[in-house]
């Protein structure tokens, strides 16, 4: 754990009196959500608050407890490694834990019990729909809540031949089952498949992890290459994506995308996204 983690420690974070929302993970200090979020409070005028909490995965249970007692929390974006967890420890009223099998934004429920949905997978396919991106082949990286995300999102959209890179195999095809998708998994050692997109949904290239950066010459010249990790925005496979001539969606893209869908959720009203430039420039200086 980061000093800076430590200092967001959610047991140590003095109490709200307003409403507010928060971004939880273990590690958490490099998240982009809290600036996202707030901008979008600024710009509305909303008495209100986002802030990162570092949870660790033997502390995720007693959070929720914490927050369903809190009156002035309205909900939390839920980051690696909570995102199957804490399908166990919330209501499920979408059936998300089923469909997808992953949860990224926890929220007070009707009756004011916390429950869970997965905003990820919006976000995901947002910008490849917006780019009119009509393939019908991907590669997964990673077997985790993000990949589950990718996944259910792909085969809404029309997707039908699947690959996951993984190194725990087992782990990899009962993922598929769950969707319910056909497809194959292979190691990180298998070269990759023609397929029409590239899908980093691990936290491979994330400052303090190791780099993904495999051949990218099977890869058809029209094939689009797509990052999930933000930190740093430019991560060792976008790059030798960008020098091999490959379209490139960033991290940022996602996350802002889920981040809009969330921000609705627990506030109210929908994120003021025709300050989008403006808030790109923030993310990016």
């Amino acid at each position: 754990m980061t000093s800076s983690d430590a200092a967001l420690d959610w047991q140590a974070l003095p109490a709200r009196t307003a409403p507010y929302a928060e971004v939880i993970g273990d590690p958490i200090s490099h998240s982009k959500s809290p600036l996202i979020h707030n901008f979008w409070i600024e710009k509305l005028g909303l008495d209100a608050h986002y802030r990162a909490a570092h949870v660790t995965p033997d502390t995720l249970a007693a959070y929720v407890a914490a927050r369903s007692a809190d009156p002035h929390w309205r909900g939390a974006n839920v980051t690696i490694p909570h995102k199957v967890a804490v399908t166990e420890l919330v209501a499920d009223p979408g059936n998300v834990g089923q469909s997808i099998g992953a949860m990224n934004t926890l929220f007070r429920g009707e009756d004011g019990s916390i429950a869970g949905t997965n905003t990820d997978a919006a976000g995901f396919v947002s910008p490849l729909l917006a780019a009119g991106w009509e393939g019908t082949s991907a590669a997964i990286v990673g077997s985790g809540g993000a990949a589950r995300a990718m996944l259910f999102g792909l085969k809404q959209i029309g997707v039908t031949d699947f690959t996951i890179i993984a190194r725990n195999a087992l782990k990899a095809m009962g993922l598929l089952s769950q969707i319910g998708v056909k497809g194959r998994v292979i190691g990180f050692d298998a070269p990759l498949p023609p397929v029409a997109l590239l899908a980093n949904a691990s936290p491979m290239g994330m400052k303090g992890h190791d780099a993904y950066a495999p051949d990218l010459s099977p890869l058809p010249k029209d094939a689009v290459v797509y990052d999930a990790v933000y930190a740093p925005l430019e991560t060792p496979l976008l790059a030798a994506a960008d020098a091999a001539g490959l379209a490139v969606v960033d991290g940022l893209e996602m996350l802002v995308g889920q981040a809009a869908a969330a921000f609705a959720i627990f506030f109210g009203v929908e994120a003021p996204r025709e300050h989008d430039d403006e808030l790109w420039a923030l993310l990016t200086a």
